[in-house]
């Protein structure tokens, strides 16, 4: 038999905790709940979950700095996150997934998303932790070891690739929507990849972000390319009605890239480029 998942549900609001540990406790999971940051952090230690349900108002530390605390402990670094955010707060929501949040989701919030959300990404991590559930792209964790591999190295070179505006795509359309963008966009990488000779390491970060890591000149010359195949593909994402009828009032996506040369170096740590990637990102529109 399968073993019950369990989930740590981190929210200070009482009702909320109520409604959230009954309601999944009626679904089969084991159910743990905290109502502040120090209480989740002792939790997770202890029972190590396999997912967490994280909102980022806490009464003590916010959940940006549960998050991190949570990457930095051996027991807690690979679990599973879901941001709890304020529908308005879509900087927050940006912010979670840049850090390497698996997903969020806006209050209010349906109880039904909220366990698709859950067993898809269960069901990704049971099934192949090391990749991507979504893409089958390798993972963040793969990634930072890639480029580990790269930092005694300076003729190497990382593309960070992806979409601002899913947030916005997704409260429209839907997160299946938006996930089926977010596949669209690896499916599209992959194969400017294969058209390449496979020259490139490529890894999902998460959200709608990728990395392609390569010689530091193939690099910079795929550039231009993967900008032009992903901007290509953007009217594609969107229901044909709507491009029709109102093509004025769509969500905008647009295509937003970086890049690091290792000859910039050195790199302290694999978290040192993805920072310097994400300080260079520019749009595309």
């Amino acid at each position: 038999m399968r073993r019950v998942a369990t989930l740590l549900i981190v929210e200070d609001e009482p009702e909320t905790v109520n409604l959230l540990d009954m309601y999944f406790q009626a679904q089969g999971y084991q159910v743990l709940t905290a109502t502040s940051g120090e209480e989740a952090l002792s939790l997770a230690r202890e029972h190590a979950p396999d997912l967490i349900v994280l909102d980022i108002r806490l009464p003590d530390i916010d959940g940006f700095e549960v998050f991190r605390q949570l990457r930095a402990h051996r027991r807690t670094h690979e679990i599973p996150v879901i941001f709890l955010t304020e529908k308005r707060e879509r900087e927050n929501r940006l912010t979670g997934l840049e850090m390497g949040a698996h997903d969020y989701i806006p209050k209010p919030f349906s109880l039904q998303e909220l366990r698709a959300r859950i067993q898809n990404i269960l069901q990704r991590s049971r099934a192949e932790p090391a990749l991507d559930g979504l893409t089958g792209l390798p993972g963040r964790p793969l990634i930072l070891e890639y480029l580990r591999e790269q930092l005694g190295r300076s003729d190497w070179g990382a593309l960070l690739i992806g979409l601002e505006g899913l947030e916005g795509f997704g409260e429209r359309y839907g997160f299946v929507a938006r996930d089926d963008a977010i596949r669209a966009v690896g499916l599209l990488l992959a194969g400017l990849n294969h058209e390449n000779g496979e020259a490139f390491f490529l890894g999902h970060m998460g959200g709608g972000w990728f990395i392609m890591i390569g010689e530091g000149h193939q690099v910079h010359a795929i550039i231009g390319q993967a900008i032009a195949r992903l901007r290509s593909a953007l009217p594609y994402f969107y229901p044909l009605q709507d491009v029709e009828e109102h093509p004025r009032q769509l969500p905008r996506l647009q295509v937003v890239a970086a890049q690091v040369q290792g000859a910039e170096g050195p790199f302290p740590t694999p978290e040192s480029v993805i920072q310097r990637l994400n300080e260079r990102r520019k749009a595309f529109p």
